[in-house]
Formats: structure tokens, C-alpha cells, sequence
């Protein structure tokens, strides 16, 4: 009798400690699933962070050049503005009367 009690324990135990390897054995791979989605959404969202980061430079240094190529037009258009044929060739200068008897001074002449 005892024999058989203890056949139908270890049967118990058995069963049970086969149940308790397939519920870790589950538990386990839905850990390691989970664990592998989460990386894989980190990896994602930092790929998305570097695209992002990537097209916004690139818009920047296309801007930048615009600018750089308006900046030289515009120190070009200076250049013109303040160069002696513009000047001469500007209306207001060109309505100036010439002095009729300029006096010159001579510095340290007293």
C-alpha cells in the first residue's frame, strides 16, 4: 500500500513538474518576445530620429547655399552702387556745379 502511495505521488509530482516547465518554458519565450519587440520599436524610433535629423540638415545646407549665393549678388550690387562710373553716371552728381574759384588750404602753412 504504501508502494502505491508513493507511485501516485511521484505521478502527482511528475505532472505537475511538467506543467510547471511548460508554463516557465512559455513565460520564457514570451519574455524573450517581448524583449526582442521592445528593442526592435528603440531601433526603429532611432532610425526614424536619424532620417528625420538627415533631411533636416540636408534643408539647412540648401538653404544655407541660397543664401550664400543671394549674399554674393547682393555685395556684387554694392560693389556696382558704390564704384566711381555709378557715381559719376548718378543723376544727383551729375547736377552739382563745378566750384568757380576753389581755394585749396596748405596744411602747417599758417
Amino acid at each position: 500500500m504504501i508502494a502505491l502511495f508513493q507511485k501516485k505521488n511521484t505521478g502527482i509530482s511528475r505532472s505537475s513538474l511538467a506543467t510547471l516547465i511548460d508554463e516557465s518554458t512559455v513565460l520564457l519565450m514570451v519574455a524573450i518576445g517581448s524583449l526582442i519587440l521592445i528593442l526592435a520599436l528603440l531601433i526603429l524610433f532611432h532610425e526614424n530620429a536619424n532620417a528625420t535629423k538627415g533631411y533636416r540638415l540636408r534643408t539647412l545646407q540648401r538653404q544655407r547655399s541660397q543664401l550664400s549665393l543671394e549674399e554674393e549678388v547682393l555685395n556684387m550690387q554694392i560693389a556696382q552702387q558704390q564704384s566711381l562710373e555709378g557715381l559719376q553716371n548718378d543723376p544727383i552728381v551729375q547736377s552739382m556745379q563745378s566750384p568757380k574759384k576753389p581755394t585749396y588750404l596748405k596744411i602747417g602753412a599758417q
